[in-house]
């Protein structure tokens, strides 16, 4: 409740109220006897159950209005960067998942009880990116490599603590433990997508596939449930072919030969469900290959035409992933009939 409600008022009620852990008997705060009478007085779980059933009716954390100096257009960093001011922000983000104990399980925490020596937080880092000294973070140092390459890496070293206990002695502080990184992972994707959203930079994580927890191309709504319904509704085999297709197209890295390979793939998947597609479609099912086999795509000889700009290669991949996703459904329907 301390990371998903603002304010402390909220945790203060609910530390108040009573914690009960079998059916209230005790006579004083019952309107009757014996076992599963109802309690006079609200407890814990009564408070909390009432807090779930009504979570529709919470307000979201909203951005503040823009102060003064933002208003004005002063409130950039001192190069104008919206690049610039989200590593900054980026930064900050970080440092409330490490409060949080969200870093707790890959970093370690100090105790004023326990002397042995923790991970080097630059070494864990640097492990992975094949970049030393980035901990403690310095946004002000970050190439824009540099700063999307721990955008990635923080996704996968973050873990949700189940449970954290005070350490009274000596101001020790929290100390967290049992992890789990999925509801972690959820998380940090959907506060790291607000931020590159706010600062207007076209990428975000990818929530599923083979990219999982990598920068992407931004797509529309639309195109994004195409992906999700490609990849969710295909059989296993299909699947991960069209994982490694949508990673090879999407990524932040990718190119002209990544994209071809892309429409290659999907290609293979349906000229495999060729006999279906004629079926549903009739005769003319052959134009659907015809630009795979035509053009400077598949096959690659001489006579084969290349003159294209690279949008059509984005009008060709999102046509066959939409047919493969058609052919899914045509596949479902006929097992179901």
């Amino acid at each position: 409740m301390t990371e998903a409600l603002a304010g402390t008022t909220a945790v203060a009620d609910f530390e108040d109220l009573p914690n009960h852990t079998a059916p209230e008997t005790d006579p004083w705060a019952s309107t009757a006897t014996g076992w599963g009478a109802k309690r006079a007085v609200m407890d814990q779980h009564d408070w909390f159950t009432e807090l779930v059933s009504r979570a529709l009716e919470l307000r979201h954390a909203a951005t503040p209005r823009p102060y003064w100096p933002q208003r004005r257009g002063n409130g950039l960093s001192h190069d104008g960067s919206s690049v610039r001011d989200a590593r900054r922000d980026f930064a900050r983000l970080i440092g409330e998942f490490a409060d949080n104990g969200y870093l707790a399980e890959v970093f370690g925490e100090e105790c004023v009880d326990d002397h042995s020596e923790l991970p080097d937080a630059s070494e864990v880092i640097d492990r992975r990116l094949g970049i030393p000294h980035l901990w403690p973070l310095a946004p002000e140092t970050w190439d824009e490599d540099t700063f999307y390459g721990l955008i990635e890496v923080f996704h996968d070293l973050v873990s949700r603590p189940r449970i954290r206990r005070y350490h009274s002695y000596s101001g020790c502080g929290w100390h967290h433990s049992e992890f789990h990184n999925g509801p972690a992972r959820i998380l940090y994707r959907d506060k790291v997508n607000e931020l590159l959203r706010e600062a207007g930079i076209e990428y975000e994580l990818a929530a599923e596939g083979e990219d999982l927890g990598r920068l992407v191309a931004i797509t529309d709504d639309a195109r994004s449930a195409l992906v999700h319904r490609a990849l969710t509704d295909s059989a296993p085999d299909i699947t991960t072919r069209v994982r490694h297709a949508v990673a090879l197209f999407r990524g932040r890295d990718t190119t002209v030969e990544s994209k071809r390979s892309a429409i290659v793939t999907l290609a293979g998947i349906l000229e495999e469900r060729r006999a279906l597609i004629k079926d549903q479609l009739g005769k003319d099912e052959g134009a659907l290959f015809e630009i795979a086999n035509r053009y400077d795509l598949r096959h690659r000889e001489a006579k084969q035409r290349g003159d294209y700009d690279e949008a059509f290669l984005d009008w060709i991949f999102w046509w066959y992933l939409g047919t493969v996703e058609l052919t899914n459904r045509l596949i479902a329907s006929r097992t179901a009939g």
